[in-house]
């Protein structure tokens, strides 16, 4: 084990919406990922997702309101929560979600990716 620096490994990535596994905690996972444009309205019956900017803006709307981040800001969308994520420009980002949590929740779009694209060497 050894330190690391989210913030660059999340700059070195080179698919945009492509979250990458760079820690265990328990029963979540830590991802980073490089942003940009929208996700997909989407949303998770079972579980809280954790946003948090390394680099940029990132904004997540929701059906009631929009929440706005900017660097070293989070935000945690409850559980059933309809959202999508958006950033206007490239945008790097931590994510900390249940090991069960799928990438666009119950929607499948050409961004969704599987627990096994996450967990690839980066």
């Amino acid at each position: 084990m050894s330190a690391i620096s989210p913030r660059d490994l999340a700059a070195a990535l080179t698919e945009l919406w492509s979250p990458r596994v760079i820690g265990e905690l328990d029963d979540n996972y830590v991802k980073v990922a490089k942003v940009e444009g929208s996700l997909a309205w989407h949303s998770h019956e079972g579980e809280d997702e954790l946003f948090y900017v390394l680099d940029g803006v990132f904004r997540i709307e929701m059906e009631e309101r929009t929440v706005v981040l900017n660097p070293g800001e989070m935000f945690v969308v409850p559980k059933g929560v309809r959202h999508n994520p958006i950033a206007e420009e490239e945008c790097l980002i931590l994510l900390i979600e249940r090991k069960s949590t799928l990438h666009t929740g119950d929607v499948r779009t050409e961004k969704t990716r599987s627990i096994d694209e996450q967990l690839r060497a980066l």
